[in-house]
């Protein structure tokens, strides 16, 4: 179902949102859609914190190629890119370091465990076999563990569809650019499966910008393989599996001392392949009062450079869940989930285990207020146990507005990396390091129209994150330093102008400051979007996006503001042939996300699509 990204950030309950248009009869969408990720899987406008979900039909109406930028408009987050196709791109949110961001997979986390922060690189990530995206913003430990001290980005792949059929889509464009995939899916009495591939190759743009001098092209190659099957078992049990495979091969650019950045032209290549799966096996209970999931999830990456064609740097990790988790509805006014979850973590010949226990807790005094409180403990093997607690309270006292706001708690143990490098005459890792932890709230309200076809949200958050891990010459490898504070404001606004076109604008300003007052590299203090979406009833849909982000500090000096437009359109030549195309950087406009990188100018692709 086709769910406007408007309605979803609203019903998201104060996140302004990517609002964006692009279902107009979609009314239902604020009692419908369901967030996942907060464990309870309770419905957007009860949900009490700020969560954007984002839907496989918004993603195909925004034809983007990859996750990292269609996360990047989601509100209070920051993308980072070190050049287009392939350079490490991170994910900040609310001015939460990249390695604060937790993200998941179908269940299973798929944070790198060999990085020196433990963040991921969303460059590798292909949006075809996406289902849906929701971005957790503010500590979330309670519910997840360990790295969700800025957030969570939960992805859920696609699930098999009912009877049989498949898809193929193929486009091509810029920088000698191809894109392909095709699946295949069914489902019967009984079981259901699904098997889908993707591939994307590009001869691509210099990594470091072409205004510098760099003239070599970087090219990039990936292949993605995603699989589900399901199968039901007496006693209404349902057994499942699923992997993502990626295997990726990205050209990039050498360091360059001096120059922009200290990057410049170079032949360096990096080869990545990662695995995310899981198994897992839902037992109801008690009537469906109880119900039982246990998870078995594995995630693997691999990693190995390679400069002027030799080897230069190599690692390996991977990392193995078990959990156990029951939600038990008691009645239609209260719900408990609860659970207990160990992860095992290797990286390069090192390993460590943290074991979790949790449990939330939902109350409906009446059916307008939703109350959930939460609490973890979390006992790792170096660094000891550690409680983590959440509130989150929604009031939806009419149709037209919503009250929410939230508070919660965070914590990171140091990485595998923090705890085994050291370097510059130091003897020895430091063993004083402390996990970090941190502390934030928001508050927000949503005013709507009584036609419905208007509405504007207003969120305030305040996070205060301490002990940060940061590398240190002085000491030889890594050391807790003080505290960083980010406090901001995220605003939206969005109209259904007709039937067949809705305007919708997000705005988010963030100051995100270390202990001393200075800003944290790569925030932008002023970020935004606006969006016109087209979506007749016809067979032509389109969107005019515009996206604005602001002067960003960077450890080697200042990157610019930028402002980009995109264009997108697509066709439905038949029921089963669609017809599409992007034009993006529409003003050919030059600006960079990291200092010293360079972006695409104007550029565009066309593709079609057929479903069978």
């Amino acid at each position: 179902m086709r769910k406007t990204l408007k309605r979803l950030a609203a019903a998201g309950l104060l996140a302004p949102g990517i609002s964006l248009a692009l279902d107009a009869a979609s009314d239902d969408a604020l009692d419908t859609v369901m967030v996942y990720g907060v464990r309870l899987e309770q419905r957007v406008t009860e949900v009490g914190s700020s969560v954007t979900v984002i839907t496989a039909a918004d993603i195909e109406v925004l034809g983007m190629d990859f996750v990292a930028d269609i996360v990047a408009l989601a509100p209070g987050v920051t993308v980072n890119q070190n050049g287009a196709f392939g350079g490490s791109a991170s994910v900040r949110i609310r001015g939460a370091a990249s390695a604060q961001t937790l993200v998941i997979i179908d269940g299973v986390v798929v944070n790198d465990p060999t990085a020196p922060g433990g963040g991921f690189d969303f460059s590798r990530l292909d949006p075809a076999n996406i289902d849906r995206i929701e971005v957790l913003r503010g500590p979330q430990s309670t519910l997840w563990g360990t790295d969700a001290i800025g957030g969570v980005v939960n992805i859920v792949t696609k699930r098999p569809e009912q009877g049989f059929g498949g898809r193929v889509f193929a486009e091509g464009g810029s920088y000698s650019t191809f894109r392909g995939g095709a699946e295949i899916n069914g489902a019967g009495d009984g079981y259901d499966f699904r098997l889908s591939a993707s591939g994307f190759t590009t001869v691509g743009i210099s990594k470091a910008d072409e205004a510098n001098g760099n003239t070599e092209n970087d090219g990039f190659d990936s292949t993605s393989v995603n699989g589900r099957a399901g199968f039901s078992l007496p006693g209404n049990v349902l057994l499942e599996g699923s992997f993502l495979w990626t295997d990726a091969e990205s050209e990039f650019d050498s360091f360059s001392f001096g120059a922009q950045g200290n990057v410049g032209d170079g032949d360096e290549v990096s080869k990545t392949t990662e695995l995310s799966s899981n198994v897992t096996l839902q037992v109801p209970l008690f009537e469906d009062k109880l119900e039982n999931l246990f998870l078995v999830g594995y995630s693997d990456i691999e990693r190995n450079n390679f400069s002027n064609g030799l080897p230069s740097f190599s690692s390996e990790g991977h990392r193995t869940t078990f959990r156990y988790q029951g939600n038990l509805s008691i009645n239609d006014r209260h719900r408990v989930a609860f659970g207990a979850e160990r992860e095992d973590s290797e990286a390069n010949g090192e390993d460590t285990s943290i074991n979790g226990l949790f449990a939330l807790y939902e109350l409906k005094p009446i059916e307008a207020l939703t109350i959930t409180a939460g609490l973890r403990r979390d006992d790792h093997e170096s660094y000891g146990a550690s409680t983590t607690g959440r509130l989150a309270v929604a009031y939806n006292p009419s149709d037209q507005v919503t009250l929410s706001g939230s508070w919660g708690e965070g914590f990171k143990a140091p990485t595998i990396f923090q705890t085994t490098f050291f370097c510059c005459g130091a003897v020895a890792p430091n063993a004083a390091l402390k996990p970090e932890t941190s502390e934030a709230y928001d508050v927000g309200i949503i005013m709507r129209t009584g036609n419905q076809r208007g509405e504007i949200g207003v969120t305030y958050f305040d996070q205060d994150t301490i002990n940060l891990i940061n590398f240190s010459f002085a000491v030889g490898g890594y050391e807790n330093i003080a505290e960083a504070k980010s406090t901001g404001v995220e605003i939206f606004a969005s109209y259904q102008l007709t039937d067949w076109a809705e305007l919708a604008i997000n705005y988010a300003n963030i100051d995100s400051r270390d202990g001393i007052g200075a800003a944290l590299p790569r925030v932008p203090r002023h970020s935004g979007n606006v969006m016109l979406t087209i979506n007749p009833s016809g067979p032509f849909s389109g969107t005019l996006l515009v996206v604005y982000n602001g002067e960003e500090q960077d450890a080697n000096g200042t990157v610019d503001a930028w402002t980009r437009i995109d264009l997108s359109a697509r066709y439905k030549l038949t029921e089963r042939v669609d017809l599409y195309a992007r034009v993006e950087n529409l003003l050919d406009e030059q600006y960079q996300q990291v200092l010293g990188y360079d972006t695409p100018g104007l550029s565009g692709s066309i593709g079609a699509a057929l479903r069978f």
